[in-house]
C-alpha cells in the first residue's frame, strides 16, 4: 500500500494558493475575465470618441490654429475663437486655488493634527466625505441661491469661482487628510523627542513628508474645477462676447465664459462649422487637463525621490 499523503499545514496551503497550484478557482478566472472585458470595452469606446473628436477638430487646427486660440467669441464660425473662454477658465481656476487650497489644507491639518477623536470631529469628517460625493449640479444650485441671489453678486465671474471653490473644497480636505494620516508616527515622535513644538513638527516634518499626496490632490482638484460645466451654467456663464480688457480684479465682477461652456453651447448648434469648433475646444480642454495631470505626476515623483 502506498504511504498516506501528509496533511497540508496552513503555511503550505497559503503558499499553494499564492503560486496558483492545486485546484483551479474558476469563479476567480471568470471574474477577472469579466473585469478585463469591461475594461477593454470602455477603452474602445473612449478611443472611438477621442478619435471622432480629433477628426472633427482637424479642419480647425489645420486652417487657423493660432487664430482660433487668439480670437474672441463670434456669431460667425469662420471668425470665432476661444480667447475669452481661456481667460475665463484660467481666472476661475485662480480664484478656486486662492480660496479652496489654503482653507482645505488648513482644515485637514486641524482635523488630523489638532482635533480630538470626538463625536463632533467624526461627524465633521463624515459630512466632508459625503459632500465630496454630491453631484456638481447641486453645487450649482447652491451657488445660484447663495452667491448670485442672497449675496446679490449676480452672474459674474466671482460667483462662478466661489461656487467651484465650494465644490472642490471637500476633495482638497480629504486628499490632504489622507496624505497627513499616511505620515508615520515615528516622525512626529522623533521631532517631539528633540523638543519641537506641535506646529514646528507639522511645518518641518509632517507637511514635507505629505507634500506629494497634497500636491497631487490639489492639482487634480483644480483640474476638476477647470472642466466643470453644470455649476457655471447655473451661475451665469454665457457663450456670448464680453469685455475682458482691464486688470484681473475688475474682471472678477464682469460677465464671463469658460471652455466647457463654449463646448456646451457650440455642440447644440445645428451648423457643422460650430460642431467643428466644439470639437476643437474639447481638444484644447483635454490638452490642458492632461498637462495638469502630468504636472501632478511629475511633482509627486520629484518629492518622492527627495524624501
Amino acid at each position: 500500500m502506498s504511504a498516506a499523503r501528509p496533511a497540508l499545514t496552513g503555511t503550505d496551503f497559503v503558499e499553494q494558493r499564492l503560486r496558483g497550484t492545486g485546484t483551479t478557482d474558476w469563479r476567480s478566472w471568470l471574474l477577472e475575465g469579466a473585469l478585463l472585458l469591461s475594461l477593454l470595452i470602455a477603452l474602445g469606446i473612449l478611443i472611438v470618441l477621442v478619435g471622432d473628436t480629433l477628426i472633427k477638430a482637424l479642419p480647425i487646427f489645420s486652417e487657423r490654429p493660432i487664430e482660433f486660440l487668439t480670437s474672441i467669441v463670434s456669431a460667425r464660425p469662420e471668425r470665432a475663437g476661444i480667447l475669452q473662454a481661456i481667460i475665463g477658465s484660467l481666472t476661475i481656476t485662480i480664484i478656486v486655488a486662492v480660496l479652496a487650497i489654503p482653507i482645505g489644507i488648513g482644515a485637514a491639518i486641524y482635523l488630523e493634527e489638532y482635533a480630538r477623536d470626538t463625536r463632533m470631529s467624526r461627524f465633521i469628517r463624515t459630512n466632508i466625505r459625503n459632500l465630496a460625493g454630491v453631484p456638481a449640479i447641486v453645487y450649482g444650485l447652491l451657488g445660484l441661491a447663495v452667491f448670485a441671489t442672497v449675496l446679490r453678486l449676480g452672474n459674474i465671474l466671482l460667483a462662478g469661482g466661489l461656487t467651484l471653490a465650494v465644490l472642490v473644497l471637500p476633495v482638497v480636505v480629504i486628499t490632504t487628510s489622507e496624505a497627513l494620516s499616511a505620515v508615520p508616527n515615528a516622525i512626529r515622535e522623533a521631532a517631539y523627542g528633540v523638543g519641537a513644538t506641535r506646529w514646528e513638527t507639522i511645518r518641518s516634518h509632517v507637511l514635507p513628508y505629505a507634500a506629494p499626496g497634497i500636491f497631487t490632490g490639489t492639482i487634480l482638484s483644480l483640474a476638476r474645477a477647470f472642466g466643470e460645466t453644470a455649476p457655471l451654467l447655473l451661475v451665469g456663464s454665457i457663450a456670448g462676447t464680453f469685455n475682458f480688457v482691464g486688470p484681473p480684479w475688475e474682471q472678477a465682477f464682469e460677465g464671463y465664459t469658460t471652455l466647457p461652456t463654449m463646448v456646451y453651447h457650440w455642440s447644440g448648434y445645428p451648423q457643422d462649422e460650430f460642431r467643428a469648433l466644439s470639437a476643437a475646444t474639447i481638444v484644447v480642454l483635454l490638452g490642458v487637463i492632461l498637462l495638469v495631470n502630468a504636472s501632478a505626476i511629475l511633482l509627486r515623483n520629484r518629492y518622492d525621490r527627495k524624501w
